[in-house]
């Protein structure tokens, strides 16, 4: 249990708030099995909410089917700076906590990784570049070309995969060989 509570206590840090824990003995979601949990949720002045529960009995989770699972099913938490990343990286190695990084992510973000007891992956991260979550069109145009690509490489009968892996190559070959801004 120390292990959640000090996960728990990340979150509540890094978004500000929390809400008391609350013990439940009460019937699982979905389920005709009543399990006693144990959560903390917690409410950031922007509204978001996050949760985090223990429940003794339930069997051991399955084992992920592919490893690039291990790294996209995470959730991030913004830090004000690198100074605050910093600090949580020392923080949680004090606790005992196995912490990844600091990684920068070619100077738009940098961020520290690591799992809470039940093997999934948080993120401490701050931006690096002000203007890194600023490109709302260029977001809109990046989804449509990849349903874009998704969808021909149906039609043309190809590996999704493949088209998509072809794809980023050629465009990423594009960015690089753009000359430097002045």
């Amino acid at each position: 249990m120390k292990k959640i509570a000090i996960l728990a206590g990340v979150v509540v840090a890094v978004i500000g708030v929390a809400q008391p824990f609350r013990a439940a003995d009460a019937q699982a979601p979905r389920t005709s099995t009543a399990l006693p949990s144990f959560g903390e949720p917690g409410i950031s002045p922007d509204g978001s909410t996050i949760a985090f529960f223990e429940a003794p009995g339930l069997p051991a989770r399955p084992k992920i089917t592919h490893p690039a699972y291990a790294i996209f099913d995470h959730i991030a938490l913004e830090a004000k700076d690198r100074e605050e990343v910093s600090r949580w990286h020392k923080w949680l190695d004090a606790n005992g906590v196995e912490v990844i990084g600091p990684t920068d992510h070619k100077g738009l973000i940098l961020s520290i990784y690591f799992h809470d007891n039940n093997g999934i992956r948080l993120e401490i991260t701050t931006p690096l570049d002000e203007n890194w979550n600023k490109h709302t069109q260029q977001g809109y145009e990046d989804l449509e070309m990849w349903v874009a690509v998704k969808d021909r490489a149906i039609s043309e009968g190809r590996d999704i995969a493949e088209c998509l892996v072809e794809h980023i190559r050629e465009r990423r070959l594009r960015y690089d060989s753009k000359p430097p801004s002045a």
